[in-house]
């Protein structure tokens, strides 16, 4: 018998990520060849401050397995069509590519967000998904870094 419990818990998080981590690791060759630094979840996160110091725009993700995640990429009202965006993708991308070894990058963004702009900068449609949530389409964009 089992008791299932629905509880917000990060340290049991924390412990299913690492065995799931562990059973894929074990099952998948290609996981197994990428043990060591290419494994890790890696922080990446890249801040644009104004003039007053406060936060025009960031990037936050993160690299694994060779690729860079882009979670959030965000540029202030005020500072949006300067190039900000740009700036802060190229930059990540090229942290990713250059101190990391990332060959690739992805990311999820929703049709009323950024498909158009992540399109203009190289990233091509790998994934589309209609009403998630409804109403709205899902994208996952992907490019080649290098």
């Amino acid at each position: 018998m089992f008791r299932i419990e629905a509880e917000v818990d990060k340290a049991r998080r924390d412990l299913l990520r690492s065995r799931l981590r562990d059973t894929n690791t074990a099952a998948s060759p290609v996981l197994r060849a990428l043990r060591g630094e290419r494994e890790r979840d890696v922080p990446l996160h890249l801040w644009a401050m104004d003039d007053t110091d406060d936060l025009a725009g960031g990037l936050v993700g993160h690299t694994w397995a060779g690729w860079l995640h882009i979670t959030y990429l965000w540029v202030a009202a005020p500072h949006r069509g300067t190039g900000l965006g740009s700036h802060l993708l190229t930059q990540a991308e090229h942290l990713a590519h250059t101190d990391r070894s990332c060959t690739a990058a992805r990311v999820e963004t929703w049709d009323f967000q950024a498909p158009d702009f992540y399109r203009k900068q190289g990233y091509e449609v790998a994934c589309t998904i209609p009403d998630y949530p409804p109403g709205l389409t899902e994208y996952t964009l992907i490019k080649r870094l290098g």
